[in-house]
């Protein structure tokens, strides 16, 4: 099926019973958000709010809310795109399986955008806050886009050819832009607009960018798929929807897409930065208010038909989870290309994507010595930490193929096994300290910035996983609780540290108070331990602020460790000791993983919202036997 509208997309999916409408009045304020995330919680269906209050145009969410529905979605050109790929990663193989390729040169004639003179995005024109005004969390500094495709071009080879096509939010009224005139464009560390944008600012000129949103639904995969270097992301576009991507050229501007839902034309003012925030973010944190580009917006488009479509981020899983799952499917067989050596690396979603990597590589210095000690491993892990979005990565753990050709790298609790009974934190601990992460990470030393730990594991088994608590174990002063979360792997509760604020400047103030005394209680509670205290037996020990809710499931561990831990600052160790300026312990790792005062609020849902979305789900409601 090959959808040239949005409006196409979801007429399919109402056929097929995989889309819901909600014909009463629905308030793009919280509420949209509120049904959203119980629809998706509950594998259900996409989503069409036919009646948004006090607007003209409907919305829909939840498209790519299941692995299901997104393969139906795209189950004409999937094979079409892996071929792609797999071709991009090995031309050779053309030659060789020639029979398998055959059908490439179709594919890749859906890959040339078509230069057009018109579309139905210029059916009509509105204003800024005439759009579907879509807030997602209580504290939320104002209505967002939540899926657009920001267009932008290089001022030094403007064109199709050199375009960039991205996922960057935008906020569409509050803080101090001003009213129908004025957007916040929020685009994070190592995204390629930056590129584009300082080309601008180098060459003295506008630098304008579109905003569109909706159109048909392979241009919101592209604009979130980490393409290889000189891969277009309206050619991938192309062949995803086995459609050519419209785009209508304009003298003296950017073309605009065709057969988009809305579009935003505007240029970045090249002398004001205003704030931008809170936003309720993927990490399952509010990212707080900082200065980001303001787009003067100076005509909004919209077709005849428009659908404001939308996502809802927040802890992991969401909607987004399912791009992630996409992303690794269709380009996994790009990893051993671009890394060599590397035979898989998996983005952990329920950490939060970016904090947690995990990978497979391999062993092949010298194998005549027989060595057990991480050597081409380390090599591998700088190559990933230099690697585009991988780049980001705050924990990456990386394990020989060798040491067990069965492990996949997607099988979390093996994995974590592997590395707790392999490696030697005397010399497998290696940091980076005084670097850039994920911009909406908060744990580190302050906006995107904070430090980084490879682990690496090689060779064979050395550590048995303790499984049982010891009988009677004392627990340090002031620490408390403590549960097995999984074998090797204790949780502690330790004391309660001053909660976060919206401010960010207060909370840059409250960490520089705070971080003494946060640091002293652990630091004293690894004095209070040594080789020979019964919690020695574990291999891992977090510190956190609540055992049973860690312990509960594996996905409240990996997000309450790894979201809430900054490695330099936090990763401590029974009988810690520097060697050549190489930190290691030999007992017990230990990482505070509390949350602590310079850190995100969490997010929360407004308990009245809520009671009102339960209301759609009783009996005769239009959620009913949905959620």
């Amino acid at each position: 099926m090959s959808y040239a509208s949005l409006r196409e997309c979801v007429d399919d999916l109402e056929r097929r019973r995989q889309l819901v409408r909600i014909e009463s009045p629905v308030d793009a304020h919280l509420e949209a958000a509120a049904i959203h995330r119980r629809v998706h919680a509950a594998g259900g269906p996409a989503i069409y709010f036919a009646n948004v209050t006090g607007c003209r145009f409907p919305m829909v969410s939840n498209l790519y809310g299941t692995m299901e529905r997104t393969r139906l979605m795209f189950r004409d050109a999937l094979h079409g795109v892996e071929r792609l790929v797999q071709l991009r990663a090995n031309p050779q193989a053309a030659a060789k399986e020639f029979w398998k390729y055959w059908q490439v040169p179709l594919d890749v004639r859906f890959m040339l955008p078509k230069s057009v003179t018109s579309g139905p995005i210029l059916a009509g024109q509105t204003t800024l806050s005439q759009l579907p005004q879509m807030q997602s969390w209580p504290r939320d500094g104002g209505p967002f886009v939540t899926l657009p495709i920001v267009y932008s071009e290089d001022v030094r080879e403007p064109g199709l050819r050199r375009s960039n096509v991205g996922m960057y939010r935008v906020q569409l009224a509050g803080n101090r832009y001003q009213r129908d005139a004025e957007i916040g464009l929020h685009y994070q560390i190592h995204r390629s607009i930056g590129v584009h944008h300082e080309a601008a600012r180098r060459a003295g000129e506008p630098f304008r960018v579109n905003v569109f949103v909706g159109g048909p639904p392979s241009l919101a995969v592209a604009a979130v798929m980490p393409l290889p270097e000189g891969m277009s992301e309206l050619g991938f576009a192309g062949a995803l929807g086995r459609r050519r991507v419209r785009m209508i050229r304009r003298p003296g501007t950017l073309p605009i897409l065709a057969d988009a839902d809305f579009c935003i034309v505007g240029t970045i003012d090249p002398d004001r930065l205003l704030p931008e925030g809170p936003f309720g973010d993927h990490l399952g944190y509010y990212s707080l208010t900082h200065d980001f580009p303001v787009l003067k917006v100076e005509a909004v488009y919209h077709r005849r038909d428009a659908i404001w479509p939308f996502t809802v981020v927040g802890r992991p899983p969401q909607e987004d989870t399912m791009f992630g799952e996409l992303i690794h499917e269709l380009t996994g067989p790009m990893i051993p290309v671009v890394l060599p050596g590397v035979k898989g690396v998996h983005a952990v979603d329920a950490a939060g994507v970016h904090p947690l990597l995990l990978a497979i590589g391999s062993e092949r210095y010298m194998p005549f010595l027989g060595t057990t000690q991480p050597q081409e491993l380390l090599t591998q892990a700088c190559a990933i930490l230099g690697q585009g979005q991988l780049s980001l990565a705050k924990y990456l753990m990386i394990v020989a193929q060798q040491d067990d050709p069965n492990l996949q790298v997607d099988n979390i609790p093996a994995f974590l096994a592997h590395v707790l009974q392999r490696a030697d934190w005397r010399r497998d601990l290696h940091f980076h300290t005084q670097t850039t992460i994920d911009t909406l990470d908060y744990s580190g030393a302050g906006f995107n910035a904070g430090s980084k730990l490879v682990i690496a594991a090689a060779g064979p088994k050395r550590f048995e996983l303790a499984t049982e608590l010891p009988p009677m174990m004392a627990v340090p002063n002031g620490f408390r609780h403590p549960r097995l979360v999984m074998p090797g792997v204790l949780a502690v509760e330790g004391p309660r540290c001053p909660a976060p604020s919206f401010d960010y400047d207060e909370s840059v103030r409250a960490r520089t108070e705070a971080r003494d005394a946060t640091a002293g209680a652990m630091r004293q509670f690894v004095r209070d331990l040594d080789v020979a205290h019964p919690m020695n037996q574990f291999r891992l020990i977090v510190v956190v602020d609540d055992t049973q809710f860690v312990s509960e499931s594996l996905n409240n561990f990996l997000w309450a460790v790894f979201t809430r831990s900054n490695p330099a600052d936090d990763v401590y160790g029974i009988d810690e000791f520097t060697s050549e300026k190489h930190w290691s312990c030999r007992g017990a790792l230990i990482i505070d993983a509390r949350v602590k005062a310079h850190h995100a609020p969490v997010l929360e849902e407004d308990p009245e919202i809520a009671r009102r979305v339960d209301a759609l789900g009783a009996p005769g409601g239009p959620l009913h036997g949905i959620i």
